[in-house]
């Protein structure tokens, strides 16, 4: 699905990660996770053809994504940022429909077919009675279920998610994590989000990938959590 060949990752004289070699299979949840600073952003950024690599190729269904436009790009990897999204008077499946721009026509006119795909994004998130709120009047787990149904309305087999539970409570973080799951299955989806919960990301993905500068451990959960990895970087 999605492949880091030999990719090194850094800015300058620094590099964050170097001579990496992996890849993310569909239909699993993989939670990255590394101290502050390690470059979780920056890799997320570079899988979504936003950061320039120092070394080696991201490939997404084969296709390296340095060499999608893009419009192509917005067809293969969907990108949530942590920024809070409060936009007022845009009503939520407005939105949304904002995730069908990579296939609509010069214009930017929606079809009723683009407004299917936008009304089955919320109610796959659970957010169908919000179509016609604004988000400055929701709550942060509501308005984030709402940019993860504009990334399903892409349509893409790639979602990437900067910290997704930074602004929630712990009940709302787990039920995010659990929306997550399901739509990695369900869907067929590589979805992959950085995070500094540790239970989290041991209890509910199915791999992790540890920054560990200026390497990337990525393993099945079972295996991350007997090799001794985590407590090591962390010093649990």
């Amino acid at each position: 699905m999605i492949r880091l060949e030999n990719i090194s990752l850094g800015y300058g004289a620094r590099r964050l990660l170097e001579g990496v070699t992996t890849r993310f299979e569909a239909g699993t949840l993989t939670a990255l996770i590394g101290r502050n600073g390690a470059g979780k952003s920056t890799l997320l950024r570079a899988l979504a053809g936003l950061e320039p690599l120092q070394a080696g190729t991201i490939t997404i269904e084969g296709t390296p994504i340095a060499e999608l436009d893009s419009a192509e790009a917005a067809r293969r990897v969907a990108f949530v940022a942590t920024d809070k999204v409060r936009i007022a008077n845009l009503p939520c499946e407005d939105l949304v429909a904002l995730g069908r721009a990579p296939y609509t026509n010069w214009i930017g006119r929606l079809q009723a077919v683009d407004r299917e795909i936008v009304a089955d994004a919320l109610e796959k998130v659970g957010m169908s009675d919000f179509a016609h709120k604004t988000m400055d009047r929701m709550s942060d787990g509501e308005c984030q279920r709402v940019m993860i149904a504009r990334a399903l309305a892409q349509q893409t087999p790639v979602i990437l998610l900067d910290e997704p539970t930074a602004f929630l409570d712990m009940p709302n973080r787990y039920e995010l994590c659990r929306l997550l799951q399901r739509l990695a299955h369900d869907e067929q989806k590589a979805i992959i989000f950085s995070t500094h919960e540790l239970d989290i990301a041991t209890k509910m993905c199915d791999t992790i990938a540890l920054i560990d500068t200026p390497k990337l451990l990525h393993q099945p959960v079972s295996e991350m959590a007997t090799s001794g990895a985590i407590e090591r970087l962390f010093g649990i």
